[in-house]
């Protein structure tokens, strides 16, 4: 049984004649461009940390924990974008709205090279904030209007996974233009690292200009044929539309436990990746100050390969189990306890530390599956209300990280961030409560739905019977 179901799975027959076809399309030209865009949004946001442990802080003349500030004032602008890009796509079409957004974060980091101090970074990091914001809530609102419930959490990892592809390509990246063009043109190789970052963005927002084929609703793409685009739209629910900018919608919006469920879930679970977003690992060997600029970029780049590995293993398994996005939260809370207790054991060794927060990185896969899970969930709501939840999760996520990071994760805290170790330990124990919770809430919901719909099957038929009764007498 176990084996006919893995064979069906990897097999995935289609309900639909021409369905494998289109699903093969959308993957090139949707999945290619997001995966492409979130490569480029990690490489243009991890790169300060490359840039810091390779001459920057002392470059600048960095003091206490102005890195942190640095990276609060890009969170508040992530914040303060997130739910208009999302609302934005009922207004603009994704091909220009994502582009466009690309293009102000790719010139806007090309600009950091000119940067002479921290405060100069920290205003044009604000901006970059707001552009980069469109990116990963706009993709997974994009991926939960063109997928299946079956096709979404592997598709959402795979997307997850071109960010930390990213992030671990940037270390490489700083690694080799600090060897071959540090001095270059009288330019520190950090300075590099900003423009060469920033032209890699350039062509692929051209692509997705070219190339992108918005929703299935809206969708002009000429490699779409009109049988394909109809298939597309009945391949997702169809569900009632409202306008969203009204009080009405505000009022279903507060009034949905959806809201309340999800973004406190992702609240929670986004402060268990800090370990990872707060690049500890990289403070931690500066802090040391016993390796080199090389081994400072490299040795890191481990992390977001465990991220990787672990976010295709944990959204293609939960796709496999038929949507248990759950689990991957009571694997969360195991990682996070025993590997801030690992780092704060006081006997310690060096690779015991390093294992930790290798181990650490796996935490990275709550960032698929959760948003697969809401996605999943609010299949059969508005799609409007699906927009401003999501939305509204990665919002109140970084709300918290942009002062949680200074009281717990400041860069003066390194070596061992005693404090950050014992709000892991928390945020953890509160993740599995929480993802419980939220599982009662959710089978609830289906059942609730089933029911209805059991219910409206059923006055259908009545009403057939009566009508054809009635036609027997006449």
């Amino acid at each position: 049984m176990a084996f006919k179901r893995i064979r069906e799975y990897i097999s995935h027959p289609y309900e639909h004649p021409g369905e494998g076809k289109l699903v093969r399309k959308i993957d090139f030209f949707i999945l290619t461009f997001c995966c492409l865009m979130y490569f480029t949004n990690y490489l243009d946001r991890s790169n300060l940390a490359n840039a810091y442990v390779s001459g920057m802080k002392e470059e600048l003349g960095f003091k206490g924990n102005q890195y942190n500030q640095i990276n609060t004032v890009f969170t508040v602008g992530y914040v303060v974008g997130q739910v208009p890009s999302n609302l934005a796509l009922y207004h603009l079409k994704p091909r220009i709205f994502f582009p466009s957004m690309m293009f102000i974060w790719g010139a806007l980091t090309m600009l950091t090279a000119a940067v002479h101090t921290p405060r100069d970074i920290m205003a044009i990091r604000f901006f970059q904030g707001i552009a980069e914001s469109s990116t990963f809530v706009g993709t997974h609102y994009i991926l939960g209007s063109w997928y299946t419930a079956r096709e979404l959490g592997k598709r959402s990892g795979i997307f997850t996974s071109s960010g930390l592809a990213g992030t671990m390509f940037g270390g490489f990246l700083q690694t080799a233009i600090n060897s071959s063009l540090n001095g270059a043109r009288g330019m520190s190789g950090w300075r590099w690292l900003f423009i060469i970052d920033g032209l890699i963005t350039i062509p692929i927002a051209i692509y997705g200009l070219m190339l992108f084929p918005d929703t299935p609703s809206t969708t002009s793409a000429f490699y779409l044929s009109p049988s394909e685009r109809a298939l597309a739209i009945s391949r997702v629910p169809e569900v009632p539309e409202r306008r969203p900018w009204n009080l009405d919608f505000v009022k279903r919006v507060f009034s949905s436990w959806y809201w309340y469920g999800f973004v406190m879930l992702w609240i929670i679970a986004g402060e268990t990746e800090s370990f990872s977003s707060n690049s500890l690992l990289a403070l931690y060997m500066k802090s040391t100050k016993r390796y080199s600029v090389a081994q400072l970029n490299n040795y890191p780049t481990g992390v977001p390969a465990v991220g990787i590995v672990s976010t295709l293993f944990w959204a293609t398994l939960t796709d496999f189990l038929g949507g248990k996005r759950y689990l991957v939260g009571y694997w969360i809370g195991i990682t996070g306890v025993v590997t801030a207790a690992m780092i704060l054991n006081p006997h310690a060794s060096t690779a015991s530390i390093f294992g930790a927060y290798y181990w650490a990185g796996t935490v990275y896969a709550c960032q698929a599956t959760f948003f697969a899970w809401a996605n999943d969930a609010m299949r059969w709501e508005e799609d409007s209300l699906r927009a401003v939840v999501i939305a509204s999760m990665n919002c109140g996520s970084n709300a918290v990280n942009a002062w949680w990071s200074i009281l717990f994760y400041s860069a003066n805290f390194a070596p061992r961030f005693t404090k950050g170790m014992w709000a892991m330990i928390g945020t953890s124990i509160a993740l599995v409560i929480w993802t419980s919770g939220l599982l009662y809430m959710a089978n609830n919901a289906e059942k609730k739905r089933a029911t209805e719909a059991q219910v409206g099957v059923g006055d259908e038929q009545k009403n057939f019977e009566v009508g054809a009764t009635r036609d027997a007498k006449v």
